[in-house]
């Protein structure tokens, strides 16, 4: 009776502890599965704002507000934006001073809790860079996608997409700079965004579902006017331009791909995450096992390119289905070693397998899918390059 007391509770406790690995593995997930557009991914650390004065901000001292470069400075009622750190001003040992470009939105005192964003404006294109736009509406796979639409004369549009934690402003750091090229530009919201449907199961799918509403916009692009495309995403918006470059029936309307910070593989950057809001590494895999379970995402592979393997995943190469007489289009891939959620070595290795087709330009000292911001001279330039031929 004590062996079978003795078995009946070492089951009972291996089952509590099964329930409990599931619960905590579907915890983990939500750091990538339930990523708000708008909000600060998890481990961008929150700054206090010491104080503000004349083309000036002092904030707390840590290497994210040491980051080199511009970007926007939101808080939950406010959004400015930062400059370079002014090394020479005087501050104490535990602050930072950067320089204050603009207030954008609501104030900055003393004892605001904010965090750097690659957002640099808040509005729309006509109201923060007056810039000609109009509202469109794009008829997507789950209901009507709010979109802005930026005239020029050419006849390639670029679809411009953003990703992880940011919203279609995100777009606006370049408009101006496309616009000067003379390219439309359509950026497009996708579903689980402001405005847009909500995903059947109301979690994000890094890409492998969400590419089909970016295949709307390139429908919406070809039947009013464009004849040729260049598909600019950011983050999990790089990842629906590859698979729409690889899977859409217009892909061969595509021109030109450009990746900022492309997540390559979902299950790292699920894992970066979870890391990131402290999840013990025990539970990473649990944590990729649940993500899998919620969304149905395939093993840790995308089809990229299909002439040869593409080794980005940790322990699978698959081939895609363009064929092998289908080469990847020009494709541009801004990355640096210091993004912490998606891999920069895995954008090394896919710029490895076409070195004739696509070029890496790496940003150092730059976090995910802010390498502009880190660098936005060098990076308008590199893009300007990449796209001349391409007009």
């Amino acid at each position: 009776m004590r062996t079978v007391k003795a078995t009946a509770a070492a089951v009972t406790a291996a089952l509590a502890a099964g329930t409990a690995g599931i619960i905590a593995g579907r915890i983990a997930s939500d750091a990538g599965l339930k990523a708000s557009p708008g909000r600060p991914l998890p481990g961008e650390p929150r700054l206090t704002v010491h104080s503000t004065a004349a083309g000036r901000i002092t904030l707390t001292r840590d290497l994210a507000a040491l980051r080199p470069g511009t970007y926007g400075l939101a808080g939950d009622a406010s959004h400015a934006v930062v400059g370079p750190v002014l090394t020479a001003e005087p501050h104490s040992a535990d602050t930072v001073v950067r320089r204050l470009e603009r207030v954008t939105h609501g104030t900055l005192e003393p004892g605001d809790k904010v965090w750097l964003t690659p957002n640099t404006y808040v509005g729309n294109p006509r109201s923060v860079l007056g810039l000609d736009h109009t509202d469109v509406e794009i008829p997507g796979e789950l209901g009507t996608l709010p979109a802005w639409f930026v005239p020029g004369p050419r006849d390639t549009w670029v679809i411009a997409v953003h990703g992880l934690g940011t919203t279609r402003e995100h777009a606006m750091n370049l408009m101006d700079f496309l616009h000067r090229l003379g390219f439309p530009v359509l950026a497009p919201t996708h579903r689980g965004d402001a405005g847009a449907p909500r995903p059947p199961d109301g979690l994000n799918h890094f890409g492998d579902t969400e590419w089909r509403d970016l295949d709307a916009a390139m429908a919406f692009a070809v039947g009013h006017g464009a004849r040729r495309l260049v598909l600019h995403g950011w983050s999990t918006g790089a990842t629906m331009a590859l698979r729409a470059a690889a899977h859409s029936d217009l892909r061969d309307r595509v021109r030109g791909l450009v990746l900022d910070s492309p997540v390559l593989s979902w299950e790292r950057t699920l894992r970066a995450l979870a890391a990131a809001r402290h999840t013990p590494g025990v539970l990473l895999p649990l944590a990729v096992r649940a993500a899998q379970g919620r969304t149905g995402l395939p093993s840790d592979h995308f089809g990229l390119y299909a002439d040869r393997t593409v080794p980005y995943a940790d322990h699978e190469n698959r081939t895609d289905d363009m064929g092998p007489d289908r080469p990847p289009p020009p494709t541009l891939i801004f990355h640096g070693p210091d993004d912490t959620i998606a891999p920069w070595d895995l954008s090394r290795r896919l710029a490895g397998t076409h070195p004739d087709r696509i070029a890496l330009h790496t940003v150092r000292q730059a976090p995910h899918a802010a390498m502009w911001n880190a660098d936005p001279s060098g990076y308008e330039e590199a893009l300007r390059r990449f796209l001349t031929p391409l007009m």
